[in-house]
Parts: C-alpha cells; sequence; structure tokens
C-alpha cells in the first residue's frame, strides 16, 4: 500500500513538473498586458462624465501606450494560440494609433466637417428606463461646460500650431450651435427624454428630476452653446487655414502616410491607391453606361445622372414616406438573412431619422450602436433633411450597408464575441474591416435580389463609384494638392450623388484624412478572398462559412482576415 502511495506522489511531481515545463511565458505576459489595459481606468468617470480630454490626458495615455508595446514586443507570436495571436496583433495596433495621435498633435484639431466635441451632445440623448438612467443624463448634462472648457485651449493651440481644419468646411457650421441656442428650456433637444419619463418613477420624483432638468439645460446647455457660438464665431474661424491638403500641416506627408496606413491595416502609398480608385472608377462607369443603354435613355451617361438628380418620381414627398420607404427595405434584408449567415445578432435594430439638431451636415444615413448591456436596440439612421438630395433609388444599398447585413450585423455580432475573447476587441472598429463589409454588403444584398430596378442597380453601382471616387478624391485632396473645385467636379461627374450629398462628402474627406479610403479598399479585399475561395474549393464552397469565418472572430486587420481565409481554403480542401 505505501507502495502505491509512494508511487501516486511520484507520478504527481512528474505530471507538476511536465506543466510547469509546458506554460506558455508568452501567453502569460499577454494576457497580464491585456489584463492591466481593460482594468485600468484612465479617469475618474464620475467626476468627468463626459470624458476627460486634457493635452495632458493625451500624454499619458501615448506614455502608457509605449510602455505596454514595449512589453508586447517581447512575445514571440509562434508560441501563440490563433485567438491569442490576433489579440497581439490588434493591441499592438490599437496602441500605436494611440502613439501617433499624440505624437502627430491631432488631439489639437478635434473638429470634422459633420462633428466635433460640442455635436456629440445631442447623442446622449436616449428614452429612459428608469431613474439610474435620468441621473447620469443629468450628471452628463451638468458636465457640459467642463467638457467645453477642455476643448477650447486645445483648438487655440492648434490655431497657433497650423493644424486647425481648413475655413471652407465650416459652411454651414453654425446650425451645430445655433439650433441648440433656444430661450425655453422646453424647447430645447436635450429636453425631450424628460416628456415622457419612466412610469415607475414616484410623482415627487418627477417633481424632482423636472426641477433639475430645467436648471441643467437653462444654467448648463444654453449658456456652453453661446460659448461655443461666441468662440467659433468671433475667435476660431477668422484663423482657419485656406488650404485644404493635410500636406500643409506641420508634418503632413508623414502624417497622411500614417492615416493610410491606420485606415487600410495595409502599406498602400498614396499613388497605388490613386491608381486604383481610377481603374475602379472607369470599370464602375463601362457598368453604369450598360444600364443608361438598359432603360433606353436618349442621352449621355451626364444627362442621365443630371435626370436622376431632378426628377421628382425618384423622391420621396414626406419624411415618413422616406423612412417607410427605408423600413420597407430593412425588412426584405432581414427576411435573407438566415440563407446568408449562420449566426445572426441578438440586438434588433430600428430605422429612425436623423435628429433635427445635426442634420443638415449630416451623412444620408449612419449607423448607430449600442452597447450590450443596454436596453437600447441599434439604430439605422435616416437623414430626412431636404428630400431633394435623398434619391430613393440609393436606399437598397444604404440600408444594406447600415442596417444588414451591414454595420448592424457585424457590429452586433462584435459585442456579442464570447467571453473568451479579451472585451478590447468586443469594442475595438476598424475602418477597414467594418466599413469594408459594410460595402461588401451593399454587393451581397444583389445576390439577395434586393434591386428590383434598373434604376436602384444604378444606384448600386453611383454608391460602389461614390466610394472608388473617393481613392481618387482623398489621395487628390492630401498628397497631390487638388482644390476643392477639382474634388467637386470629379464627384458630381462620375457618381449620381446630389450636389448637395457632393459637397457635403468632399468637406469630410478634407477634414478627415484617409478615412474614406478604407470603405473600398476594405471591399476589394473581402471580395478578392471570396473569389479565390470560390475558385479553389468550387462546389465545396459554402457561403454560410465563408461568412462566419471572416465574422466569428471579430473586428481584425485586412492581413488576418486574409490569413484566416487562406487558413479556411486549405481546411476545406483537406476534409
Amino acid at each position: 500500500m505505501k507502495f502505491f502511495r509512494n508511487l501516486t506522489f511520484f507520478i504527481g511531481l512528474v505530471f507538476m513538473s511536465f506543466s510547469i515545463n509546458f506554460e506558455n511565458p508568452d501567453s502569460e505576459l499577454l494576457n497580464k498586458v491585456i489584463t492591466e489595459i481593460e482594468e485600468r481606468n484612465t479617469y475618474d468617470w464620475k467626476k468627468y462624465p463626459l470624458g476627460l480630454f486634457s493635452k495632458e490626458q493625451f500624454k499619458k495615455e501615448a506614455n502608457y501606450a509605449k510602455k505596454q508595446l514595449k512589453q508586447l514586443n517581447k512575445i514571440n507570436p509562434k508560441n501563440l494560440s490563433e485567438t491569442e495571436f490576433i489579440s497581439l496583433e490588434l493591441l499592438k495596433f490599437k496602441l500605436q494609433d494611440t502613439i501617433d495621435y499624440y505624437d502627430f498633435e491631432r488631439f489639437l484639431n478635434p473638429l470634422l466637417s459633420d462633428s466635433g466635441f460640442h455635436t456629440s451632445f445631442p447623442f446622449i440623448v436616449r428614452p429612459f428606463q428608469n431613474y439610474n438612467q435620468v441621473k447620469r443624463y443629468l450628471d452628463q448634462l451638468n458636465a457640459i461646460p467642463d467638457r467645453v472648457n477642455q476643448f477650447l485651449p486645445l483648438l487655440r493651440e492648434g490655431l497657433e500650431k497650423g493644424v486647425s481644419q481648413p475655413r471652407i468646411i465650416f459652411n454651414g457650421y453654425e446650425s451645430s450651435y445655433n439650433d441648440h441656442i433656444v430661450s425655453n428650456f422646453k424647447e430645447s433637444y436635450f429636453y425631450t427624454p424628460f416628456n415622457d419619463l419612466p412610469r415607475t418613477l414616484s410623482l415627487s420624483q418627477k417633481d424632482s428630476i423636472l426641477t433639475a432638468a430645467e436648471v441643467a439645460i437653462t444654467k448648463h446647455v444654453i449658456p456652453q452653446f453661446k460659448v461655443v457660438k461666441t468662440f467659433f464665431e468671433e475667435e476660431y474661424y477668422p484663423k482657419t487655414r485656406s488650404a485644404i491638403g493635410i500636406l500643409e500641416t506641420p508634418n503632413g506627408k508623414e502624417y497622411y502616410q500614417s492615416r493610410i496606413d491606420f485606415y487600410t491595416t495595409l502599406k498602400m502609398t498614396p499613388q497605388s491607391i490613386h491608381e486604383k480608385g481610377l481603374e475602379e472608377v472607369a470599370r464602375i462607369n463601362a457598368k453604369m453606361i450598360d444600364i443608361v443603354k438598359e432603360v433606353e435613355y436618349k442621352g449621355s451617361l451626364t444627362e442621365f445622372i443630371d435626370f436622376l438628380r431632378t426628377d421628382s418620381q425618384f423622391y420621396a414627398k414626406t419624411s415618413e414616406q422616406l423612412l417607410a420607404h427605408a423600413r420597407n427595405i430593412s425588412k426584405k434584408l432581414d427576411e435573407q438573412l438566415p440563407r446568408y449567415f449562420k449566426t445572426l445578432p441578438r440586438k434588433p435594430y430600428g430605422v429612425a431619422p436623423v435628429p433635427d439638431a445635426i442634420a443638415p451636415k449630416y451623412t444620408s444615413g449612419r449607423y448607430v450602436g449600442t452597447s450590450p448591456t443596454s436596453t437600447d436596440p441599434g439604430y439605422y439612421w435616416v437623414n430626412t433633411y431636404n428630400l431633394s438630395s435623398r434619391p430613393l433609388y440609393v436606399f437598397p444599398s444604404l440600408t444594406a450597408h447600415e442596417a444588414v447585413p451591414g454595420h448592424h450585423l457585424q457590429g452586433s455580432l462584435n459585442s456579442e464575441l464570447p467571453e473568451s475573447i479579451p472585451q478590447f476587441r468586443r469594442d475595438l472598429y476598424l475602418s477597414a474591416y467594418g466599413e469594408g463589409w459594410g460595402l461588401y454588403s451593399e454587393y451581397l444584398a444583389d445576390e439577395m435580389g434586393i434591386y428590383s430596378t434598373p434604376y436602384e442597380h444604378f444606384g448600386k453601382l453611383t454608391y460602389e463609384m461614390w466610394r472608388a471616387s473617393r481613392l481618387v478624391v482623398d489621395t487628390g485632396i492630401h498628397a497631390f494638392g487638388w482644390t476643392r473645385e477639382e474634388a467637386v467636379n470629379f464627384m458630381s461627374k462620375n457618381t449620381a450623388l446630389s450636389i448637395h450629398e457632393v459637397n457635403t462628402e468632399i468637406d469630410r474627406y478634407i477634414s478627415w484624412p484617409g478615412q474614406a479610403i478604407s470603405y473600398k479598399i476594405g471591399e476589394l479585399k473581402i471580395r478578392e478572398l471570396r473569389e479565390k475561395a470560390e475558385k479553389e474549393l468550387g462546389n465545396q464552397f459554402d457561403i454560410r462559412d465563408f461568412h462566419e469565418v471572416i465574422l466569428e472572430k471579430g473586428t481584425v486587420t485586412l492581413p488576418i482576415l486574409e490569413s484566416r481565409i487562406l487558413g479556411y481554403i486549405k481546411s476545406k480542401q483537406f476534409n
């Protein structure tokens, strides 16, 4: 008996020794860094309900990112599992962007043509489900003065250093603050959630909440929009730069290349992107001409585009009609999803208008997601402002991109990834992957039979042309010295977008270098990989399997995506 006890003890020691020898220090270090980053509190959220955006904070975050990147560079990727390898590469990518953001001092230029630190305030307006949501919202309203005071010094320093936005993109920008300067607090957009308080609240609670709302909006919201107005009109606009290209700013060439690297997740030059864009424009142009012939239109492509822009048959008469059109298309797409996807998101989505407060300078549509724990659905926002610039024939493409199978499906699945995937990956968004998927979804909608008329097919092509033109226009502006007029002319000539949309989009590209490139580059990579899988697998190819491989690990860089698809092809070939 003693012999067996000793033998058992000896075997246990051997097993422990074996386990210790096979511990993976690279995995341990990776998990340690991830855990530290995810558990770290960058600042006190109770003190700063709308975030902390000081120069000192950006420096602190960049230094922290450098420290963690140094740790991650010690890891041998060959010793990691696939999931761990993806986490390593994505975390390094994310940390490097934090460093670049500070090193290039782009925190001094926190404005875009259609957004800014003050235009983000309307996004906090949500219906209330309980008292805690009400309290958090009131805390956020009361924090607006602090948020404004954080950003004004950054903008002033940006002016001094020559990294402001060009003046030309701010045409119409005054609506972003004027619309919130109201005489009666109940007319404020920020008051709207208080019109429908949760039924579970007592009368005394409701009374105290409404009193607090009046104080918050009267003393902290409306006055701050007046501060913003004074700052922009008297101090900021007169000193903004006239040149539109990023090359005209300090370290502009290097910064633009860093944005290309980030938004495409590839190593590409402005020249190669420009040439690819011209190639795609020519290809799509030929398909557009085919549709002009199909509908037997007697005129040139340019004349046909003008016809689409001006004929009333292609436009909704009311906002309600436009929203109903978008909802109808979204339901047609919903019913097709099981045929193309193995896994569908748990969270539903709604179709709603873009808030009036931001609509004039806002894009035609956008997806607005929510956290997995939120009681709110995701929303496909449709811009009902200026109906004559919202052609109905583009809505199948727009809906597929923003709702399903586009951003809602991909974004929700990403946030619903299993807990074995680190939280930072469940929160991660990379434009080449996400927007590439959105544009691929427009292509996929054709297979689903969503485009029912030649005009809707033309709408699909003009949206594809829009993204192809971006490759030309973005690089033209920021690498090759194009004027705004040249960019507008190229876009209006080659797409059927309304002139209002063309101008809105050009201003967006001027203010956001490199981002617009990501859509087409991402889509081209996904379609390239699908064509390769179909060719090599033949009748073994399964569209649901292919989509599962793309989506099941969440957001990834394009090189990682390519590696996964090549692995999927090999595994099918060996089975």
